[in-house]
């Protein structure tokens, strides 16, 4: 072959390197130009393994029709004379000088005529390496072969790099979407156990067979999540993550100290753990989870695969450290959720006086996702005279000075009213202490004080500083309003607050509320308060409990918009008024009735 048909023969095989999805996709344009060289008889590849296991060999001669392809596993030793440890070296030797032991294709090699072979081996890659040895006779130009042959190597490996380079390009696009997908789904959700199963679940099947996730409790690793893509050996690896000793040493060690890269387990390293089995032998990796600073627990994987074929270092820790800020932020949550629900608590009466004259019930729903404390309020508070005073307010405003000025409303209006004050003076006596302590925002209240008659009826006096009205529903199912008006507190130095009065009868139930409830909007822009009265009276002949519960249900379930707190305070007249229940009131009841 001439220079000039070399050249051209070099160029197509660029041209098939930058296109091929695999090396041996070279082989017609590498054996063919390489056998038209002059004095070029025959041309034998191989391919080894890191083990240096003879994988295949390829072979074809000068005129021959067809390659014969040896393909094969067969270990040879004596190969490691030949194995590359750096660039490609071309060497030349005599037929005859062969060592069969090292050299498997001599028996190729002698069936030409030529008297010595040109050869070349050159890694792959990591895993790998590989050889072209020509058989040339005498009247070979030796130095064109060898330039020949480098020449071809060069475009192997550059293509061979190039295939992997795509490959690693395409597994991180491939790693970047699952990191991202994975992300989105793990922080769409702020529920604790919700996050660990997506945490689980999002890592089986596609980043292993089987995943653990332990969370670091004050007593070791607890096991929260489990998943594997076979359903019969789900529960094998569940009790193995909640009860195995194997398992709960090495996650104890994985502490503070531990490396953030992922500890990988195979072979030998599994023999007493519960992951080995006869006929598997799994790969076992362990991530610690760290956020902000902190170890928050660990996440094992359960591969059956080769090591070779595990997710890189990197993305394991990549994929632990956002499940970590993910578990963290569900526990974060979680803490301040349970802070919140309990000051929240703390800032409602504990029970209601129950009795039987009345049925008392109370309902309060957390509105604001981003957990601030809220504003609303209420109570019953028994009188001296055997009444029993209803109490709801609503502060303006979220958080910390919501729940101080909320704490300072209930208590005082509390106080007033046990004390026997009119509920229009103590009304006005916290406007006082709001402007006394320069309170930066108002609040809206209205106190209802039930008083019994003889006459089996009671006697409802409202005062109302800008809240919203209670309504009556009567036995018969109809529905009332009791209008009556005045300033929210907090505005003015001085104010007065008229009275309202109506009759409650037998049956009849008086409802308090804050304007969560009526303020919930549903997608067409309806306000809850336009049905509320129909909803009400649907619940008519229901306990207090069914109407508190039920109507702070229905609004949550109604609203497609609107976060505030829903506060609700029911009070049904039983129409009791014996002696033994008057005293009973007066003693201010006390069988515990905790509010819903």
């Amino acid at each position: 072959m001439t220079n000039d048909k070399w050249s051209a023969a070099l160029h197509r095989l660029w041209q098939t390197a930058t296109r091929a999805e695999d090396v041996g996709a070279l082989a017609d344009d590498v054996y063919a130009p390489l056998l038209a060289t002059e004095g070029v008889h025959r041309v034998v590849g191989t391919r080894w393994d890191e083990n240096r296991v003879l994988r295949y060999m390829r072979a074809l001669s000068a005129g021959g029709d067809a390659p014969v392809i040896v393909a094969t596993a067969r270990p040879v030793p004596a190969a490691v004379v030949r194995e590359p440890t750096g660039e490609p070296v071309v060497t030349r030797c005599a037929v005859a000088d062969l060592d069969d032991a090292a050299w498997p294709e001599a028996e190729f090699l002698r069936r030409s005529p030529g008297a010595s072979v040109v050869a070349c081996t050159f890694r792959l890659d990591q895993g790998g390496w590989a050889s072209l040895s020509l058989a040339v006779d005498a009247t070979a130009d030796a130095h064109s072969v060898a330039d020949r042959l480098g020449q071809t190597v060069d475009v192997i490996v550059a293509c061979h790099t190039g295939i992997l380079e795509r490959g690693r390009e395409a597994r991180r696009r491939a790693d970047d979407a699952l990191l991202a997908e994975a992300s989105l789904q793990m922080d769409s959700s702020l529920d604790v156990e919700e996050t660990l199963l997506r945490v689980a679940r999002i890592a089986v099947p596609a980043v292993a067979d089987g995943c653990l996730v332990h969370l670091l409790r004050a007593d070791g690793p607890e096991c929260v999540a489990a998943t594997h893509v076979a359903v019969q050996q789900q529960r094998a690896l569940e009790e193995a993550g909640r009860s195995d000793p194997w398992l709960a040493a090495l996650l104890a060690g994985r502490g503070e100290g531990a490396e953030a890269d992922a500890l990988i387990l195979s072979g030998a390293e599994l023999d007493d753990s519960p992951f080995a089995a006869p006929g598997r032998h799994p790969v076992v990796t362990v991530n610690t989870l760290r956020a902000r600073g902190r170890v928050v627990g660990s996440i094992t994987f359960v591969y059956q695969r080769p090591e070779v074929r595990l997710p890189d270092s990197a993305f394991l820790s990549s994929l632990a450290n956002r499940a970590a800020l993910a578990i963290d932020n569900a526990l974060l949550y979680e803490l301040r959720r349970n802070a919140v629900l309990s000051l929240q608590e703390h800032l409602l009466p504990s029970q209601l006086p129950v009795s039987e004259q009345w049925d008392m019930s109370a309902s309060y729903e957390v509105g604001d996702p981003m957990l601030d404390v809220g504003g609303d309020f209420y109570d019953a508070v028994p009188q001296p005279d055997g009444s029993i005073a209803l109490l709801i307010g609503d502060v303006c405003g979220r958080g910390a000075e919501a729940a101080a000025l909320t704490g300072l409303a209930r208590h005082t209006l509390r106080t007033l009213l046990e004390q026997g004050t009119d509920a229009g003076t103590a009304l006005s006596r916290l406007n006082r202490a709001l402007r006394q302590e320069k309170a930066s925002r108002f609040l809206t209240a209205v106190v209802t004080t039930l008083t019994p008659q003889p006459d089996g009826t009671v006697l409802a006096r409202t005062c109302s500083a800008g809240h919203p009205p209670p309504l009556v529903l009567r036995r018969d199912g109809r529905v009332s309003s009791i209008t009556s008006g005045g300033l929210l507190l907090g505005v003015l130095d001085e104010v007065a607050y008229a009275v309202q009065e109506d009759r409650l009868g037998a049956g009849d139930t008086l409802v308090l509320f804050t304007d969560g409830l009526t303020e919930s909007r549903e997608e067409g822009g309806t306000f809850f308060e336009s049905v509320l009265p129909d909803r009400l009276a649907a619940l008519h002949g229901a306990d207090a409990a069914v109407i508190a519960d039920g109507l702070a249900h229905q609004a949550k379930e109604f609203r497609a918009s609107g976060q505030d707190d829903i506060a609700l305070l029911v009070a049904r007249w039983n129409g009791v008024t014996s002696p033994a229940a008057g005293l009973l009131s007066r003693g201010l009841l006390f069988e515990q009735a905790a509010a819903r």
